[in-house]
């Protein structure tokens, strides 16, 4: 009875937490000068991705390696594979040039590096600082391509795609709540899927890929569909890219830095599925520049099938 409460709880959560996130970041977007996408890969992305970044240090903090790494692996997957698709088949998703020209290839080097360090199945703390430094370049890479974009765009006297609905102090005040509602919804279902989890005698690889990584990912799907529904697609894509980069350069970075993660129970099959559904991304951004509703279904179904391979282990 106590999971199935807190299961509830936090799917109620993050539900309020995604649409309180999405309306007040994309009125946000406009007020502050900057566009959509860039709010879907910071603000919306790294919101998003705190609970990754809460439950893989405190794994990490009480040596629970596989938990800690298999949330990052088994989110970077179910964040392309399942919430993507899902988001495209609401509806199909548009894709701007800026993606595939920077961020999904960052993403992509992001990744490739992250194999070249766990090929050992260890992270050191000099490989977390590597992470983490390269999370600020790109931080502040992003802000300064933003910025021209938004100058270019005022001279050629181009508006902006979203109209403002709220004041400044609404719309803080909805993203601050959101990412707290997210956050809280979000720990709390993890909290009732993992005591249901154990209960079966599934391995902390198996929770941390599964049931860890999809719960901590909840604040993601809720936040992408939502803004699929919405009809704000820079959102919606932003919010997966940034939260993969976010996921690897930060998350590892940060929860390496603090206790180097030793973690033996990934697999390479594992990792093997994350790098083919991250390199997949980039040919189904290209074909039209759109993610359709095939596209998305394909998509799910490669998580259908990871998880029908995982569950028997």
């Amino acid at each position: 009875m106590v999971e199935t409460i807190l299961i509830i709880a936090g799917f109620i959560l993050l539900y309020y937490g995604a649409e309180w996130l999405v309306a007040g970041g994309a009125s946000f977007a406009v007020k502050a000068g900057v566009t959509p996408l860039v709010v879907g890969l910071t603000v919306v992305a790294f919101g998003t991705s705190c609970p990754e970044l809460v439950v893989s240090i405190d794994a990490a903090i009480g040596h629970h390696g596989e938990i800690s790494i298999g949330n990052v692996v088994g989110s970077n997957i179910f964040n392309i594979a399942l919430i993507l698709g899902v988001s495209a088949l609401v509806r199909p998703l548009k894709v701007q040039m800026q993606l595939i020209r920077f961020d999904v290839p960052v993403m992509i080097a992001a990744t490739i590096l992250f194999v070249m360090f766990f090929w050992d199945r260890t992270f050191s703390r000099t490989e977390a600082v590597v992470f983490f430094v390269g999370l600020i370049v790109y931080m502040v890479t992003v802000v300064r391509m933003a910025r021209k974009e938004v100058k270019k765009n005022i001279e050629a006297g181009i508006s902006a795609e979203i109209h403002t609905e709220y004041g400044t102090v609404v719309c803080l005040f909805f993203i601050v709540a959101g990412l707290v509602a997210l956050v809280a919804g979000a720990r709390v279902f993890v909290e009732g899927s993992v005591m249901i989890a154990q209960r079966f005698g599934i391995s902390e690889a198996v929770i941390g890929l599964t049931i860890v990584a999809a719960g901590t990912s909840l604040p993601e799907l809720a936040t992408s569909v939502m803004a699929a529904i919405k009809k704000q697609s820079d959102i919606s894509i932003g919010n997966i890219v940034g939260s993969n980069i976010f996921n690897i350069l930060c998350i590892v970075g940060i929860a390496g830095m603090i206790e180097p993660i030793y973690a033996p129970g990934i697999s390479n099959s594992d990792i093997g599925v994350m790098v083919f559904t991250t390199l997949l991304l980039f040919p189904l951004m290209k074909t039209g520049f759109t993610i359709s509703r095939f596209e998305g279904a394909i998509l799910v179904i490669i998580y259908i099938g990871y998880l029908c391979y995982l569950w028997p282990k």
